[in-house]
């Protein structure tokens, strides 16, 4: 039987999509844990900035020099088609993933298939949640598919397109079958669940945490990155519906920049009022909520006062979580045709905010030890431990236990990015 391993690269949308791509093509091949044994690799790209990009396409070029077939799926195959066509033996693009077995089927005849049109494909339809076949307590579940957004620096949006929610009712069925199959975690997943049904007009992301809510079952949901004006747009509701136990009090609301022109510079539909707005509600109504946020660096028109009310934005709001990306010009955005900051002050500012950022969450961190928390075991962790995580989606690193656990555990550590527990005894 022909052997296929599928190689993953960037966010949690991209895994779910492999573990889609998964449970298709375990029908028919044998899916192997290691590139080495594998006849076919399956390569599920990222295009999100230029270093993933060429990292991938020299990865595609290795593995053909090995002798392997080489498929590229994930965003590449719409934002580079023409470097994608040159390396590899197959494309096919995130919204035709339900024939990646056609696909691997044509490149073993030596065709050579590229799809990569738009396909109106609802991923919560398809029924595929029997192979699941991740090693641990998590289970993805995608929402949607594109987003409503015209960020002048994205190139993701050429590869997913226009926004569209899959429905509920659906998305409910899977999440319930994944409960009763023994996950714990339910990672909902899209380009900006904020935007859950914007483009159907009869539910939001509310209303489909509230329908999950009710399923029965000892488990917990994280809910995947939003936007900040679409979480202020529905704030009532969305924290209402967080009030469930089952709903982590976790959000990911990416800001982006502190300085308001640099925004609608980036053509991003939130002001920074948006974001602190969101994150003071959710932390008054909320003991403890883990905020992440996004910030990117050095774009084109940051100038250095601009940056510093960036810095002075995570300085006062105080996100556990502060993903910092330095700009990289993508082909075709609007952003692409501004001249570019040089590399050594982006650098710099980046240093600086990463400085920060940890500094914050050492802080955070710091007032959970000795006390107790109840986590969940969701996976296992480097040499021997396991991945917990608290209510609020706080990480706390446990020695034993096992995985889908709730567990009593006593604070005793911790690191800017988690917690280190021991168990009750």
């Amino acid at each position: 039987m022909v052997k296929v391993y599928i190689e993953t690269y960037g966010c949690t949308m991209n895994q779910s999509d492999s573990d889609i791509m998964r449970g298709i093509l375990a029908k028919n091949f044998e899916l192997v844990d290691s590139v080495d044994n594998a006849d076919v690799v399956v390569i599920n790209s990222c295009g999100v900035i230029e270093f993933t990009e060429r990292k991938i396409l020299r990865r595609a070029e290795s593995l053909k020099r090995d002798g392997k077939i080489v498929i590229m799926a994930g965003c590449l195959p719409r934002i580079s088609t023409k470097k994608c066509l040159k390396i590899a033996d197959a494309l096919i693009s995130p919204d035709n993933i339900h024939m990646i077995d056609l696909v691997v089927k044509s490149v073993l005849k030596g065709e050579r298939p590229v799809l990569i049109k738009r396909y109106d494909l609802d991923k919560s339809g398809i029924c595929y949640v029997k192979e699941r076949l991740r090693k641990n307590a998590i289970a993805i579940v995608s929402i949607a598919e594109g987003c409503t957004g015209r960020c002048s620096f994205c190139a993701t949006r050429f590869a997913r397109g226009k926004l569209r929610s899959f429905k509920l009712e659906n998305i409910v069925y899977e999440v319930k079958r994944c409960v009763e199959m023994g996950f714990k975690e339910i990672q909902l997943t899209s380009q900006d669940t904020g935007a859950y049904g914007l483009d159907k007009g009869k539910y939001m992301l509310p209303d489909l945490l509230n329908a999950i809510s009710e399923i029965e079952g000892e488990f917990r949901v994280r809910v995947g990155m939003m936007n900040p004006r679409h979480a202020f747009e529905m704030l009532d509701d969305l924290i209402k519906a967080f009030e469930s136990e089952k709903i982590y009090k976790f959000i990911h609301v990416p800001v982006q920049s502190g300085d308001e022109k640099v925004l609608r510079d980036m053509n991003r539909d939130h002001t920074v009022e948006d974001f602190v707005e969101v994150v003071n509600a959710f932390r008054s109504r909320f003991e403890d909520v883990m905020v992440s946020t996004d910030i990117i660096v050095g774009f084109p028109t940051e100038t250095e006062d601009a940056f510093w009310r960036t810095y002075e934005l995570i300085r006062d709001v105080e996100p556990d979580i502060v993903n910092i990306t330095r700009f990289s010009k993508r082909p075709f955005t609007p952003a692409y045709r501004l001249k570019e900051i040089h590399g050594w002050i982006v650098k710099e500012r980046s240093r600086k905010l990463t400085k920060l950022a940890r500094s914050i969450g050492l802080k955070r961190n710091r007032r959970f030890i000795g006390k107790r928390l109840r986590v969940l075991i969701t996976k296992n962790g480097k040499d021997g431990t396991m991945l917990a995580r608290a209510d609020s989606y706080r990480p706390v690193v446990i020695r034993k236990g096992s995985l889908g656990d709730f567990v009593e555990v006593k604070i005793v550590d911790c690191a800017f990015n988690y917690l280190v527990g021991v168990q009750r005894t």
